[in-house]
């Protein structure tokens, strides 16, 4: 690349973030070059329907519908993938790399399935690839987590990063509305698609707890290794309870250090009302990092959207641009541990929160209290809410000190099989501050 030629960019996607990315090439041209040194050119941009009304102006002569005239064109420089889902991106970016190009991508289900792969594929080929926007939309996490926070040893990553359930847990909490109101109320705001699988099972929070244990725990972690609950079964009672116990329910995604593993969740969890992510609400994003070094940190803001992940997508391409422009030499990416592992769910020892309707009488609670106790369970509280004279059953609220999950799920089946039980509804974990 000669010191007067700009460093020309193929995108591939124009919908909502590639509009955003298009319209900021094209209508902030000058000061970008001016933060690059050489002009950024937007080269080619792949779309599916060349007639299709946008949001964005971009010459018909930009456009094309035959990833060929990206992938396989030598002008283009970086290759910006904003297409999401598996396939085809995950061919095409590893023909981008191939090809010797560098690439962005906000991809979050293509690094969390197959990210240490194009990681090597762009180490070996002296490439940069670039993430930043794959989790949390506008907030910088990735950047913090692989220069700022290097000389860490991370114990914990704890965050919010699904927006979607984020908002709906807030207008169940704040407002009592019940799950699918707030539900459609997500979907008619534009957070939530109107298949909203992805966000409410905790697969998309999944997905990008993977990238940053990743990062974090220099491990190669894949989606599967991610322990999953969504949030359907939550009932607007259950945040009633947790506020009069002095708990915020929110859905979490938990990496930790544990003996030399690492441990990953994604599940609704109880947090107390004085914590930090307690007070997150709507659909704001936050990732608390805890350092050897650096203690707890907690980064915070818009975790989707147009805008913020535009941002982010810019920042990337920007950081590429200046480093070719000073013909700078890659990094290589961060060794991963080939002997750290992720340790099983059952492993996990924490308080519990059980919500169930058994029959109103007496000795119940003692049937219940035996199987947590041969279980080696102990009960911190118990709290009897709504009762039923109609059909003669009883609301338990029980909360127990720390035990393991495999003797507390143990313990639920068997309460389920009590004949004094008519309804198991809710099983939260709860996490300390």
């Amino acid at each position: 690349m000669k010191a007067d030629e700009g460093i020309s960019v193929g995108l591939m996607g124009l919908g909502v973030v590639g509009s955003g990315v298009a319209r900021t090439l094209l209508q902030k041209a000058g000061a970008l070059a001016r933060l690059v040194g050489r002009p950024l050119v937007l080269r080619r941009v792949l779309v599916r329907d060349l007639h299709k009304p946008r949001t964005v102006e971009v010459p018909r002569a930009l456009l094309t519908t035959n990833p060929e005239e990206l992938l396989a064109n030598d002008d283009v420089d970086v290759v910006v993938e904003l297409m999401g889902g598996e396939h085809p991106a995950l061919e095409y970016l590893q023909r981008a790399l191939a090809a010797g190009k560098h690439v962005v991508t906000a991809n979050k289900e293509v690094l969390a399935k197959h990210g240490a792969v194009l990681l090597d594929q762009a180490s070996a080929k002296g490439l940069h690839l670039r993430f930043e926007a794959s989790v949390g939309g506008g907030i910088p996490i990735i950047g913090p987590l692989t220069r700022d926070l290097l000389g860490n040893e991370i114990s914990s990553i704890r965050a919010i990063i699904n927006g979607t359930t984020n908002y709906i847990l807030t207008r169940m909490a704040r407002d009592k509305v019940d799950y699918a109101t707030a539900l459609r109320e997500a979907q008619g705001l534009g957070y939530a698609e109107a298949d909203p699988t992805n966000d409410v099972e905790g697969i998309d929070a999944a997905y990008k707890l993977a990238i940053l244990a990743t990062l974090a725990f220099r491990t190669r972690v894949h989606a599967t290794d991610v322990y999953r609950e969504g949030i359907t079964r939550l009932e607007a009672k259950d945040f009633r309870y947790a506020h009069e116990l002095g708990y915020q329910i929110k859905l979490l995604a938990i990496g930790r250090q544990v003996n030399g593993a690492v441990q990953l969740r994604v599940h609704p969890a109880m947090v107390p009302l004085e914590t930090s992510l307690a007070k997150v609400d709507g659909a704001y994003n936050a990732v608390e990092v805890e350092g050897d070094l650096a203690g707890k940190v907690m980064f915070h803001g818009l975790g989707a959207g147009a805008l913020p992940t535009t941002s982010a997508v810019v920042g990337d391409l920007l950081e590429i641009a200046r480093l070719l422009a000073a013909n700078a030499p890659v990094v290589q990416r961060l060794a991963l541990d080939p002997d750290s592992h992720v340790c099983p769910m059952d492993d996990l020892v924490t308080q519990y929160y059980m919500r169930l309707n058994v029959a109103d009488r007496s000795g119940v609670l003692a049937q219940i209290g035996r199987i947590l106790g041969d279980l080696d369970i102990s009960i911190a509280s118990v709290i009897q809410k709504d009762a039923d004279r109609r059909t003669g059953t009883a609301e338990l609220v029980i909360m127990t000190h720390p035990g393991r999950e495999a003797a507390v799920q143990e313990a639920w089946r068997q309460v389920a099989r009590l004949g004094v039980t008519d309804r198991l509804n809710t099983l939260i974990r709860v996490e300390a501050a």
